[in-house]
Parts: structure tokens; C-alpha cells; sequence
């Protein structure tokens, strides 16, 4: 007798991917290979730097190389291990968003006019 069960992994791969943006690839391949070498400045093996991330050597190799698709927690995990989990943390920092802060600032009204109140207080 035959079952019409989907399995999961045959519903992923019927979704077309969206190609990831060679910058993106760029970055991650960067983050990688610096990753590599600061784990070899400071004389970390590959199985040392996974036992403190809590991953496994694979994980290490493969971020070390530059896969996209290692989760994100894995290098946030490592970049803790290294001392440097703020950078992470002040990517996208609000404060020093230039762009959203000038858009913001372009929406502002010109003028306020003061609303009318029987007492007229501020």
C-alpha cells in the first residue's frame, strides 16, 4: 500500500533558492579566513576552538572556509571566544546609522504649530 507523506526534505528542495549575492559569499569567506587565522595566532587548534564554542571540528572547518550556510550563533560563538563579541554586537548600532538617521530626518515636519489649549500653558 502506497503513502502520500511528503517528506520534509523533498518540500525543501522543490522551493527555488534564491542565489546568495556574491558580496555576501565575499564577506563570509573573509570572516572565515580571518577567523582561521586569528584561531592560529593565538596557537588554537581547530578541535581546542570547537570544544569552547561548543561545536564540532566540522563546524570550525566549515565556517573556517567560508560556508554559508554555518549558522550565524557559531561565528557569534567564536567571536566570543576570541574576546570580540561587541563587533558583532555594533554591526548595525542605530546610533551610527547615518543613512536611517538622515531619512529620518528628512521626514521631519518643517514647522510644529502649537496645539490650542483653553489655559495657554506649554
Amino acid at each position: 500500500m502506497k503513502t502520500d507523506k511528503v517528506d520534509k526534505h523533498s518540500q525543501r528542495n522543490d522551493k527555488a533558492e534564491v542565489p546568495i549575492p556574491l558580496p555576501v559569499e565575499r564577506a563570509i569567506y573573509k570572516l572565515g579566513s580571518d577567523l582561521a587565522l586569528a584561531r592560529r595566532r593565538r596557537h588554537l587548534s581547530q578541535a581546542s576552538l570547537a570544544e569552547r564554542m561548543g561545536a564540532s571540528v566540522s563546524t570550525v572547518r566549515r565556517m573556517e572556509k567560508g560556508d554559508v550556510r554555518v549558522p550565524i550563533h557559531f561565528f557569534a560563538r567564536a567571536l566570543h571566544v576570541f574576546g570580540e563579541i561587541q563587533v558583532l554586537a555594533d554591526i548595525l548600532d542605530t546610533v551610527r546609522d547615518d543613512i536611517g538617521l538622515t531619512m529620518m530626518d528628512e521626514d521631519l515636519p518643517k514647522r510644529i504649530r502649537a496645539k490650542s489649549s483653553s489655559s495657554g500653558a506649554l
